[in-house]
């Protein structure tokens, strides 16, 4: 990696193929950074949804998507962010890989209003012991990451679209958590899996 946080040889490989090199190495050296700046707080804390890039021990890639109310995503510190691992079908696809290769990538998109996108790349941690996890709706698990790189990607292919209402699946306060429908199906109900006790705000 030598001197990028963000480009490896195989980036490399390609722009040097397309003569962009220079404007990778633009990119990075004025829109890279590894702390948060105000308005990444804005659009991350505002967010309702988020997608998770994690990968196994052996690299093989998986893709995920996270979503809550805004407000779930928070920033902690300045190189720092959580949010909640929610009931879900108990495979633990995407955190069962941050447990055997910490190395994850968020991708932040906003498709209303303001076409905005922000990628943020780093190593997590999950627990069922962080002090987050009393103070958020419906957790089970809290995870952390702790930022290597913070990319605001161009937002030109972003569709507009209009965001109509949160899911009823949604954790909230004040709000009791409805089951899905798959719960209950024959093929499945006789060995799902308690919904752990959790914050009920």
């Amino acid at each position: 990696m030598g001197d990028s946080i963000l480009f490896h040889s195989g980036n490399r490989v390609l722009q040097d193929q397309f003569d962009s090199r220079r404007i990778s190495d633009r990119l990075e050296e004025k829109l890279t950074r590894t702390a948060f700046k105000p308005d990444d707080k804005t659009f991350i804390e505002n967010a309702s949804y988020f997608f998770l890039a994690t990968a196994d021990a052996e690299g093989r890639p998986d893709c995920s998507f996270k979503g809550g109310m805004p407000g779930f995503v928070r920033l902690t510190g300045p190189s720092e962010l959580a949010f909640p691992d929610y009931d879900g079908n108990g495979m633990f696809k995407s955190l069962g890989n941050v447990v055997a290769n910490p190395s994850v990538g968020l991708l932040f998109i906003a498709m209303h209003g303001k076409p905005q996108r922000l990628r943020v790349n780093g190593q997590a941690s999950v627990s069922r012991d962080d002090p987050l996890l009393a103070q958020t709706v419906g957790a089970q698990l809290i995870v952390r990451v702790t930022v290597r790189a913070i990319f605001p990607n161009c937002p030109r292919y972003i569709p507009t679209m209009q965001l109509a209402e949160p899911s009823i699946y949604t954790p909230r306060a004040g709000t009791e958590t409805v089951e899905p429908a798959w719960k209950a199906f024959g093929d499945f109900k006789d060995c799902v899996h308690p919904r752990q006790k959790t914050f009920k705000g």
